[in-house]
């Protein structure tokens, strides 16, 4: 469909999808022979878009309106922005404060925070359960006679926690020892290896019965369980998104309020959120996904635009959610600036 079009088609249809971004009324042919830059009449553009509408790239929604783009239309808008970016140069002052929450663990979250900032849209920040993230350490801390809360450090600063509920009592040189078992035993093993060579340890002490070895990997298990199965993802700017459907922002498409719980619904339950941004990013670099492209249909209504980040330790993926009337060309050059920033802080560390 691209290969068919003329230099001339192209320019209208950038034109159109740019104007139609930034106002939300459909762009007339008269507009468009005004503002376009090739020096045509208004016939000749209706002409234009009248092959670009029969490539199904745009589409007249009343009579006398007129045009807006298609998802293929803004599709072909988009691949021309990817081709045409460049490498962003760094951005110190984000990088530092990064730095600074990746250091107080809450690297992700201030991720999603700074993208929904920048962008305007729903942004989110997100690590898969890891194959490559090793086990750093484990502690275990007393909270009172029958509560320990265990803590695990993985490769990368990712520190989780968990209280466990134990029916022995456990004072602090036991746990101590436990810890030391633990960490000999199974440091340097991913979060995954780790769970699984613990669990068959467990297996192994019923016959080997020693109560020390026996509370160690039971409070080791406890605090590997979720850890080493769940994925991390931070969400923020919900209300960027709500804003737009009560008309409160001009750079967004009307959304409705049915569209927009079913948005929600897939917010609340994140592994189906997680589940759908896996099966997208398959391969290295930015991932946009427009439209009647998702997979979901309670997507349809809206864009994605993505990118990965990765330090050979951990990985990721950072991007904002939008209605298809997204100012693509900023979410494009803020997703890719902020992945590209991450990846430096991480390697930096």
């Amino acid at each position: 469909m691209a290969a068919d079009l003329t230099d001339r088609q192209r320019r209208i249809l950038a034109r159109l999808v740019s104007e139609y971004i930034e106002q939300g009324e459909p762009v007339s042919s008269s507009w468009l022979a005004e503002h376009s830059g090739l020096g045509v009449s208004s016939a000749t553009v209706r002409n234009l878009l009248t092959r670009l509408e029969e490539q199904g790239l745009v589409h007249q929604p009343h009579t006398s309106a007129g045009r807006i783009p298609t998802d293929a239309g803004y599709r072909l808008y988009v691949d021309s922005l990817l081709q045409a970016r460049r490498r962003l140069k760094s951005t110190g002052d984000l990088e530092n404060r990064l730095r600074r929450a990746d250091a107080a663990g809450g690297l992700l979250e201030n991720v999603s925070h700074e993208l929904a900032l920048a962008s305007h849209q729903i942004a989110f920040a997100m690590t898969p359960a890891s194959a490559a993230a090793r086990l750093h350490h484990i502690s275990f801390v007393s909270l009172d006679s029958h509560r320990v809360l265990v803590i695990v450090v993985a490769t990368g600063n990712q520190i989780t926690h968990k209280v466990v509920e134990t029916q022995e009592s456990c004072d602090v040189a036991v746990l101590e020892r436990a810890a030391q078992y633990i960490n000999a035993e199974f440091a340097g093993l991913t979060l995954l290896e780790a769970r699984e060579a613990i669990l068959a340890r467990m297996r192994e002490e019923r016959m080997l019965y020693d109560v020390l070895l026996g509370r160690a990997l039971r409070l080791a298990q406890s605090g590997l369980d979720e850890v080493a199965t769940e994925d991390s993802l931070h969400v923020q700017g919900v209300s960027f998104l709500f804003d737009g459907a009560l008309g409160g922002s001009m750079d967004r498409e009307y959304v409705t309020l049915e569209t927009l719980r079913a948005l929600f619904r897939l917010l609340e339950e994140k592994h189906r959120l997680v589940e759908l941004l896996t099966s997208y990013i398959d391969a290295d670099g930015l991932t946009v996904v427009i439209g009647s492209e998702h997979s979901s249909p309670d997507m349809h209504p809206f864009s994605l635009v993505a990118s990965t980040f990765h330090d050979g330790q951990r990985t990721g993926t950072v991007g904002v959610i939008g209605p298809t009337r997204m100012r693509y060309q900023r979410a494009i050059t803020v997703v890719d600036g902020v992945s590209q920033a991450v990846t430096r802080v991480l390697e930096g560390n």
